[in-house]
């Protein structure tokens, strides 16, 4: 029963992912106003919006697929799905940073819980070995 909690978790986690594809993509707004991420303290000074919406949108796919990918490893009993989770969290939290305006304000705006969030599930999945599969 846990494994199929957590496995919605990640599924669902993935799908807050693709809010922010269709947010960098101005398919929607998260929020009115919510400029992310075309003024990422990375991307902001070497390329315009466009561009940087197009490498956010990207980076918001892959970990969406990452993720709804993990999830079905874990609900499917799969022992790779640890690594491609580990892939996921690294992958996922690198793009919020990189596409954060650098400032601390609005941080739950531009990924800061998702961040929170994967940071948690590290603890849980490496440190304290949870959940395990019962093949």
């Amino acid at each position: 029963m846990v494994m199929i909690i957590v496995s919605i978790f990640l599924w669902l986690h993935g799908v807050v992912h693709l809010l922010y594809f269709g947010h960098s993509q101005k398919l929607f707004e998260l929020q009115p106003g919510l400029i992310w991420p075309e003024n990422s303290w990375l991307f902001s000074s070497l390329m315009n919006g466009d561009k940087t919406r197009l490498i956010a949108s990207a980076f918001m796919l892959i970990s969406a697929i990452v993720f709804i990918f993990t999830g079905t490893g874990l609900f499917l009993k799969q022992t790779w799905w640890r690594a491609i989770f580990i892939f996921a969290i690294a992958f996922s939290s690198l793009a919020y940073l990189i596409f954060w305006n650098g400032k601390l304000e609005q941080l739950p705006d531009q990924g800061f819980i998702g961040i929170l969030i994967n940071l948690s599930l590290l603890f849980f999945i490496l440190i304290l070995k949870w959940p395990t599969l019962q093949l």
